[in-house]
């Protein structure tokens, strides 16, 4: 009976495994080599389309030596045992990467590897689409089941290398052979267009994500150095009003839709009417949060700048606290990014506020009410640093509330293909209409404490946006090949009653015209609150060097 009881088991194994077919590791290797390159490389085959000026022969020697070259590099992991979970790793990946290149002219670099890696739960839940998953289904989790399915025949090691290198070199051979049959072109193509190379999935991703896990376990035990530490305020705080200045960063605002700076939409209806000074004409650090945020606060520069010189040293909340200055900062996006590590940082997205928020995000009124908590309490010099979400995308139906639907139809989804350009557009036009709100009240805040404060208000977006340019929507497209839309933001500045007194007004219009930046954010702060030390450089000091008179 027993041996009758394994027989029929060892009969029914036999049979099922007999519908699973039979495939040499050569074999697999080579298809899915040819499926990662064919398929899941649309957009880096459109760009070398367009970049090679569609000539036939150099596309065709640079589309075999690309073949050659994934097929050495897929037959070099056909590895017994690390096989099937390295290519099936690599087509999840792959598929994944596609879908945000193809969809959204992402490029996947390590600046942006770094902004997916700091985001939270509820911004990463809008790009996470039902179009999304279905895309991953079809061209993730279904190859890779077939490739669970199929039994891979392997030979022992000893033959299986010499067969791997039987096709590892000639492939390699080939590769450089295609490379050097029209090099000029190639070289050329990829100098000029740095935004191509870099679509190459999966491997072009991979790299990178390698890299910025090889940066950020180098940056573990980083301690920022002190900087500043010799500054004070320069004038008696015992012969004026407390100064109370408001920094509001903004999200994903680009100057382009600002009615501010000549957009054809009112955008800008209620800071139209206030005593502001618009500087039209200014760029960012970067172009994803994690870049530009830090960068903006840094001592350092965009051009000096780099993420490991930031971490490593301290900011302008470091120095103003080292003033005397009382600093806050209250987030109402995805946190910081370590700027306020050592001064008080309050996270708003947390709140349970029906009015303003929802499923883990608020809307940009929460900060009002902030504001008006906090405002009545403001005794000495003081700093609040207001981190908004503002026109934070995919979703920017999200941002604003019903009554500033000012721009419609507009597309009230996260899945852009459901809506079309003129929705897209309108949604965003709505968060702006929503930021000049929030700005304006807030304006409106610190002037019924004038007789109290010495009260002002500067606001700078971190970064662009872009919608449906060239292709790209979204933002984080690597600086020296990003579109104006994505690094021309908007900035502002707001002066007091007792602020304008001491400000000559005709010279901060004068500075509204000519180039402005991020790298003024640092010591035009430092000027309003009139800290002086040796790190701030009068050069890209916008207040003290329109200070028409100096007090105590």
């Amino acid at each position: 009976m027993i041996w009758n009881s394994m027989s029929k088991r060892t009969a029914n194994v036999h049979v099922r495994t007999q519908w699973r077919p039979q495939v040499s590791s050569i074999a697999v290797s080579i298809f899915v080599a040819l499926y990662l390159l064919l398929l899941m490389n649309r957009s880096f085959w459109s760009k070398g389309w367009l970049y090679l000026d569609g000539r036939m022969a150099t596309i065709a020697f640079f589309g075999i030596g690309l073949a050659a070259l994934y097929v050495a590099l897929c037959v070099s992991l056909s590895v017994k045992y690390a096989m099937k979970p390295a290519f099936i790793l690599l087509i999840l990946a792959s598929a994944a990467m596609a879908w945000f290149m193809d969809r959204y002219g992402v490029i996947v670099d390590v600046e942006m590897i770094r902004n997916a890696a700091e985001t939270n739960s509820a911004e990463a839940s809008h790009l996470i689409t039902p179009a999304f998953l279905l895309h991953l289904l079809i061209y993730g989790v279904l190859p890779s089941m077939l490739l669970v399915w199929i039994r891979v025949r392997h030979q022992d090691f000893r033959k299986k290398l010499r067969t791997n290198l039987v096709v590892i070199f000639p492939a390699l051979a080939v590769a450089l052979i295609a490379g050097l049959s029209h090099a000029g072109a190639y070289a050329a193509a990829t100098r000029a267009h740095r935004d191509w190379l870099p679509t190459l999935n999966p491997f072009a991703p991979l790299v990178t994500t390698v890299q910025f896990a090889l940066r950020s376990s180098a940056e573990v035990n980083v301690v920022a150095a002190p900087i500043g530490e010799d500054a004070g305020v320069s004038d008696s705080a015992s012969q004026r009003k407390p100064r109370l200045l408001v920094v509001v960063v903004g999200e994903t605002a680009r100057a382009e839709n600002f009615s501010l700076g000549g957009y054809v939409r009112q955008t800008n209806p209620e800071l139209s009417g206030k005593a502001i000074y618009y500087f039209r004409d200014t760029t960012s650090c970067g172009t994803a949060t994690a870049v530009s945020l830090p960068c903006m606060f840094s001592v350092y520069g965009r051009s000096d700048y780099s993420h490991e010189k930031g971490r490593a040293t301290e900011n302008l909340l470091d120095v103003l606290s080292h003033a005397g200055v009382s600093i806050e900062w209250w987030d109402n996006n995805t946190g910081s990014k370590e700027i306020a590590a050592r001064v008080p940082e309050r996270s708003l997205v947390a709140r349970e506020d029906a009015q303003f928020c929802a499923d883990g995000e608020c809307q940009d009124g929460i900060l009002l009410d902030e504001l008006d908590a906090r405002i009545g309490a403001v005794q000495r010099d003081t700093v609040l640093v207001l981190h908004q979400i503002g026109s934070h995308g995919p979703s920017y139906y999200l941002r604003y509330p019903q009554e500033f639907r000012r721009f419609v139809p507009d597309c009230r989804s996260a899945e852009f293909s459901e809506c079309s350009q003129e929705e897209i557009v309108n949604a965003y036009d709505n968060t702006i209409l929503y930021t000049d709100h929030v700005l304006a009240q807030a304006i409106a805040r610190l002037e019924e404490e004038q007789e109290r404060l010495d009260v002002s208000l500067l606001y700078m977006s971190d970064h662009g946006e872009s919608l449906g340019e060239y292709g790209l929507y979204l933002h984080g497209a690597p600086y020296l090949i990003a579109p104006s839309e994505q690094t021309h933001v908007p900035f502002l500045l707001w002066l007091g009653t007792e602020a304008q007194a001491d400000y000559s007004g005709t010279c901060l219009k004068a500075e509204t015209g000519p180039p402005q930046s991020h790298d003024n954010l640092f010591h035009t702060v430092l000027g309003l609150m009139r800290v002086e030390t040796a790190v701030r450089d009068p050069q890209l000091d916008l207040a003290t060097r329109c200070r028409s008179r100096l007090s105590g």
